[in-house]
């Protein structure tokens, strides 16, 4: 979610702005429906499918910063900037950041939502994140720690390389999990070493690289959309409400082939910005510039919402999730930026918030 960035020939711009709403509105939509029993109605059936349906929408949304961090900083041709030089700007975009939003989300759940003020809890926030969306944060840290290797490798490794790594990745990630999921047999995770966030990572710099039709990306991209909200319930029936998402996670087969396949379609096609419309292109460039003091102050205005903090109660379930679901992220959405908008013109918090 880093907004400075070389020049490059694919939107960066769209993508941030696009991937920013993408979590939103998956967080808008991720408040859990009732499990669908013999005794629920067409109505539960419907609106269970709905939020089902937008919650795999969202789900793309993360995996794109991810791609498109690595499309950005794993390029070759960085591969020789001193170590100094990479954590120190990686640090001065977010090393203020995660201090000032541990300390935020520490004195919101505590004072706010009245969660237990114990050593456990402060010592567990400090290590995973003292609220659940801030463990991008530690991802990003990984990622940060790895990427000057990861850019030698990137720059020395040959096409067929490139691809026999990540379907490594993939077969450690993906592959070997579901069948532990589904049989008895059990893998020994030793034997892949290379998983979770690092594969979209160098996914990223592989694909803007790639020469695929844009036919072909689409349907993988529908059939990752469909493929996911029709495993989660044909798992869900036949295996029990114990399974309910297993298919919802970002490691799962449908989710990184559906995001994959909409970052190659964004990279490869036209910026959102119209040049005669120059209100649009400074709003998508400047929600770009901010996605990361957007992401980190978004659950903020969510959870306020529906909890109705200041009296006012909002969530997915008001009406209709089909209506109430893009209406509610469209509200988080435009309050956050608001936000982010007037902290930006605070000199000492601008600094502090991202």
């Amino acid at each position: 979610m880093d907004s400075k960035s070389a020049t490059v020939n694919f939107p960066v711009d769209t993508i941030r702005f696009i991937a920013i709403f993408l979590i939103i509105f998956l967080h808008s939509s991720g408040y859990p429906y009732k499990f669908l029993t013999p005794e629920t109605t067409v109505i539960d059936i419907v609106n269970w499918f709905t939020l089902n349906f937008y919650d795999t929408i969202g789900m793309f949304g993360l995996p794109l910063f991810v791609m498109l961090t690595g499309a950005l900083l794993l390029n070759p041709v960085k591969s020789d900037e001193p170590l100094r030089v990479f954590y120190k700007k990686r640090f001065n975009r977010i090393g203020l950041p995660f201090v000032f939003w541990t300390i935020i989300y520490f004195i919101w759940t505590f004072a706010v939502l009245d969660w237990p003020f114990t050593t456990f809890n402060v010592l567990q926030g400090l290590i995973s994140g003292s609220y659940y969306h801030l463990w991008y944060l530690y991802v990003l840290m990984g990622l940060y720690a790895v990427t000057p290797v990861l850019r030698v490798l990137v720059k020395n490794l040959t096409r067929n390389l490139f691809t026999y790594l990540l379907i490594l990745w993939f077969t450690g990630t993906v592959v070997t999990p579901t069948i532990h999921t589904f049989t008895d047999f059990n893998f020994n995770p030793v034997v892949f070493v290379i998983f979770d966030w690092v594969g979209y990572y160098l996914l990223g710099v592989y694909l803007i690289n790639s020469n695929i039709r844009r036919f072909v990306a689409y349907t993988v991209m529908i059939l990752g959309l469909i493929g996911t909200i029709m495993s989660d319930w044909i798992i869900t029936a036949f295996l029990g409400a114990q399974h309910t998402g297993i298919c919802h996670n970002y490691m799962s087969p449908t989710i990184i082939l559906g995001s994959a396949a909409l970052f190659f379609i964004l990279v490869t096609g036209k910026s959102i910005i119209i040049k005669s419309h120059v209100k649009l292109d400074r709003f998508v460039q400047w929600v770009s510039q901010n996605t990361l003091p957007i992401y980190l102050l978004h659950m903020l205005v969510l959870i306020t919402l529906t909890n109705g903090v200041f009296g006012v109660y909002l969530n997915t379930l008001t009406f209709s999730p089909v209506l109430d679901t893009p209406l509610f992220a469209a509200i988080v959405f435009a309050i956050s930026s608001t936000a982010v908008y007037i902290l930006k013109k605070m000199p000492y918090i601008s600094r502090l918030i991202g």
